[in-house]
């Protein structure tokens, strides 16, 4: 009872304010993987960030999760690859956190809730994603929402949307190349399976979109690498490209793809919608995103689709929701218009 009260007070702070584009930060890829963060972290209160990610840990992560995380941690090096491990080391560092709770949030923010995410083409072949991050403790996070360019060489590499504390990205886009959103597939005994898959090296599923913003050349490599790494969750990856017929779902699990669902403009199938359900079932009564979103998106029509058009898509109710905290545009031939607002 005292935590949920702890957590209503935090989020009657941040509530009555209206949409608000969040601050926006570099990340120096040429700066040592544990002090990358310290610029970011330093725009925020230190001891509430460490306040609110305990609250969230101990709201979220089951009582027996908490011990083996810790005893994982001690071997930090062992088990996650760089440069997480160093940057997981350095906000831990940075924030007074234990090891344990530094790794614990960044696994917390893997249950990435009920989100949306469009892949469209246009009549003239250019190609528009969008998505809605939905999380249970939107209220809080609306505040700890940031936009970053990550930059190497005085060049920005990709660029993302994330909360302040979580090295990976559920939103990124690599510019002029494509664009990337994750959707949660969350299967059965969720954190069985991520730790068992953790003891493999495998990257959760926000990490390896991180990897593929840095490394891949272009959508087919994107594809690649999204349907084949392995990965600690089960997931559903949403890429756009710069080309027509460049935008996919891929439904994956652990160790592949169980699904890769391309547009085919030429049969008329020119968008794809995503929540968090497979796209051959039906979405349950209670959750259904899917069916509002393809209607606005058949009354909108392909001829009209843009950025814009897609934004007005992701804020119907119940698309746009209480749990939404942030709504994210991209087009990856048009980098500059990569736009984020967190919805309140």
């Amino acid at each position: 009872m005292l935590l949920f009260l702890q957590l209503l007070i935090l989020c009657l702070f941040t509530a009555g304010q209206g949409d608000f584009s969040p601050p926006r930060f570099n990340v120096s890829l040429d700066t040592p993987a544990a002090q990358r963060w310290e610029p970011v972290l330093r725009h925020y209160d230190v001891a509430q960030l460490r306040r609110i990610v305990r609250l969230i840990i101990r709201s979220v992560a089951p009582k027996w999760v908490i011990p083996i995380i810790e005893q994982l941690a001690a071997q930090l090096g062992l088990i996650i690859p760089q440069p997480y491990e160093a940057e997981i080391q350095g906000i831990s560092k940075a924030l007074g956190l234990s090891l344990g709770d530094g790794l614990l949030i960044n696994l917390v923010y893997e249950i990435s809730g009920f989100c949306t995410s469009i892949v469209a083409q246009d009549s003239r072949g250019n190609i528009y994603h969008g998505r809605n991050l939905d999380y249970e403790f939107s209220d809080i996070l609306r505040s700890f929402t940031v936009d970053l360019q990550f930059v190497k060489n005085g060049q920005v590499v990709y660029r993302g949307t994330t909360f302040i504390g979580f090295v990976g990205l559920w939103t990124g886009q690599s510019p002029n190349k494509f664009t990337i959103s994750g959707n949660a597939r969350v299967r059965g005994e969720w954190w069985k399976t991520m730790i068992a898959a953790l003891l493999k090296r495998n990257p959760p599923p926000s990490w390896l979109i991180r990897d593929t913003l840095l490394q891949a050349a272009d959508f087919q490599a994107a594809l690649k690498m999204l349907a084949n790494n392995p990965i600690t969750a089960n997931v559903y990856y949403i890429l756009g490209g710069v080309k027509s017929n460049e935008g996919v779902i891929i439904t994956r699990n652990l160790s592949g793809p169980v699904d890769i669902w391309p547009l085919i403009p030429m049969k008329g199938q020119w968008y794809r919608v995503e929540t968090n359900y497979d796209h051959w079932t039906t979405p349950p009564p209670f959750d259904d995103r899917r069916t509002p979103a393809i209607r606005a998106l058949n009354a909108t029509g392909q001829n009209n689709i843009n950025l814009q058009a897609l934004f007005k898509v992701l804020s119907i109710k119940p698309v746009l929701n209480h749990l939404t905290v942030y709504t994210t545009l991209m087009c990856a031939a048009q980098p500059h218009d990569y736009r984020t607002l967190v919805r309140t």
